[in-house]
């Protein structure tokens, strides 16, 4: 079986660049053999315009939701986006599949090969079995109240099995994970967090200003979020902290977590969760969504200030208008433009496999791994995979 061999005029490895004088050598299924310079890789390389790199990971998506496109109109703000899926998510099955490959179609198109999905149903389990692209299917449990936490686990635990039993791509690639600190008790935490086997989680984190503010002082706008939904709030006490400090001390050591959205943690929150240094944590940024829904934008620097592992993600069709991690990239690109492309990249290839623990075989041009090979132009306008 022939080799393939590229270079491009700038090349990314998934840890940084390179220079152009280096030749990656694939098999035709695009396993990596060894990196090369030039004069060492002798005929048939193939030169490529603009960035050679691994395949991209999605580390937050919502597959099943596809179907809802257009639907919630932008910036109606958290609570109000919340109501609107839990209300009016309900569409025919055969619509939602059909939404759910179309866009399984985008994320290949736009040069993505592993996603961390977050499941409430098994409806994305068909088009997941194909095998186009690696999931971590994240089962989510939410139940405020403690009096349903027995029920909602059970659910989920069901679900779970349906996954486990069906879905091994890779192994050990399922999960029961709380939905938000907002929506989980603390028994049902219990239950989550004890679950056997349980060791990849992940949660929206800090989404909103009014998430902080219901856990330091039980006011703002989750008050009508919980009326709405008829969930009874009257055994809670503020705890007179922000979110996330209420609750990331409920994982238990050497735990893997993937923190979405956090829009609006600070300063006094990176500092409280750099103090759990047993717990794996990584970052992951979904700032067009984030745009989508309410305008703001997660505080990227100051996480690049304290040392946080960032990765990338695109949440739904609902709350964005493309499945694109690359778009993801220009955006904060855009938005931080002294943030380097190479430290861009590496939160899209390399940090993503490892959140999803998929970093034996993706994320980096390395010896034996099966990452995909991807030419992305240099103004971030296009990305081709080439195997």
């Amino acid at each position: 079986m022939a080799n393939r061999k590229f270079k491009a005029d700038q090349f990314f490895n998934g840890y940084g660049m390179l220079s152009n004088d280096h030749v990656l050598i694939t098999d035709e299924k695009g396993r990596v053999e060894d990196i090369v310079k030039v004069n060492e890789a002798g005929d048939d390389v193939q030169e490529l315009n603009g960035i050679l790199s691994p395949g991209l990971i999605n580390c937050h998506c919502h597959l099943e939701l596809s179907h809802m496109k257009g639907f919630i109109p932008e910036s109606s703000g958290l609570v109000k986006f919340v109501l609107d899926v839990v209300q009016q998510r309900h569409f025919p099955e055969e619509e939602i599949l059909v939404a759910i490959e179309k866009a399984e179609d985008e994320m290949l198109r736009n040069g993505i090969i592993a996603v961390g999905d977050i499941c409430n149903n098994t409806l994305t389990l068909p088009q997941k079995n194909k095998g186009r692209i690696y999931y971590h299917n994240f089962i989510e449990c939410s139940g405020y109240h403690p009096s349903v936490a027995e029920p909602r686990f059970e659910r989920s635990r069901e679900f779970f099995n349906t996954y486990a039993q069906h879905y091994s791509i890779p192994v050990e690639s399922n999960s029961i994970t709380p939905h938000a600190p907002y929506s989980v008790s603390d028994n049902l935490w219990e239950k989550i967090i004890h679950f056997p086997g349980n060791h990849l989680f992940t949660i929206h984190n800090q989404e909103t200003a009014e998430e902080n503010e219901w856990f330091v002082n039980k006011k703002g706008g989750f008050g009508e979020l919980y009326n709405k939904m008829n969930i009874d709030t009257s055994f809670y006490q503020p705890a007179g902290r922000n979110s996330l400090q209420t609750y990331l001390s409920k994982f238990l050591a050497n735990q893997q977590v993937i923190l979405v959205h956090n829009v609006h943690t600070g300063e006094e929150d990176l500092v409280y969760s750099a103090s759990f240094d047993k717990l794996n944590l990584f970052w992951c940024l979904c700032i067009n969504a984030n745009n989508y829904i309410t305008g703001h934008r997660p505080p990227v620097e100051l996480l690049m200030k304290h040392g946080c592992e960032i990765v990338l993600g695109t949440d739904s069709l609902a709350s964005n208008y493309q499945l694109s991690i690359l778009e993801e990239i220009n955006t904060i690109h855009k938005t931080f433009p002294d943030i380097r492309i190479d430290e861009l990249l590496r939160w899209a290839t390399s940090n993503g496999s490892r959140a999803l623990q998929m970093d034996q075989m993706l994320g980096s041009f390395e010896k034996g791994k099966q990452p995909a090979v991807l030419n992305i132009d240099a103004d971030l306008k296009w990305v081709k995979r080439l195997v």
